[in-house]
């Protein structure tokens, strides 16, 4: 069950860790990945491109918190949860406000499915543990 806990994990860290490049590439790179991802032609605006930079390290940093547990999950264990927690609430925002914008499938199911899948698999796994009484060496 620890080894499933640490996939859903390691889904949670690539995921939300796939911002990080967006923190390098340059301009035209970007607007082009985003292009790809369903958004419209995006012209060069400095202040965009301070957000774009800014959000890439701030989900890079949340992937950052998704990997921990997967490197020592005995060390991170009470943390695991708020990570579960996250991925649900994240998962009900984007379902909430792709519907509201009426966006097209691609890429919003993509990252509902995701959010939620990885959310309700940590804390189905986390529970599981805790209730089998698996929990992490030093608090048995």
């Amino acid at each position: 069950m620890r080894r499933l806990l640490r996939m859903f994990l390691l889904l949670g860290a690539l995921t939300w860790g796939a911002a990080i490049p967006g923190i390098f590439l340059g301009w035209n790179s970007a607007a082009s990945a985003l292009k790809g991802l369903g958004a419209e032609v995006i012209e060069y605006d400095k202040m965009l491109d301070y957000w774009l930079r800014m959000a890439s390290a701030g989900f890079g940093g949340i992937g950052v918190m998704y990997l921990l547990p997967v490197l020592q999950l005995d060390r991170y264990r009470e943390f695991v949860p708020w990570l579960g927690g996250l991925a649900l609430v994240q998962g009900l925002v984007l379902f909430f406000h792709g519907m509201r914008l009426e966006l097209d499938p691609w890429p919003f199911v993509g990252d509902v499915s995701a959010c939620l899948l990885t959310g309700a698999g940590i804390l189905l796994c986390w529970w599981r543990i805790r209730g089998l009484g698996l929990a992490p060496k030093d608090s048995q």
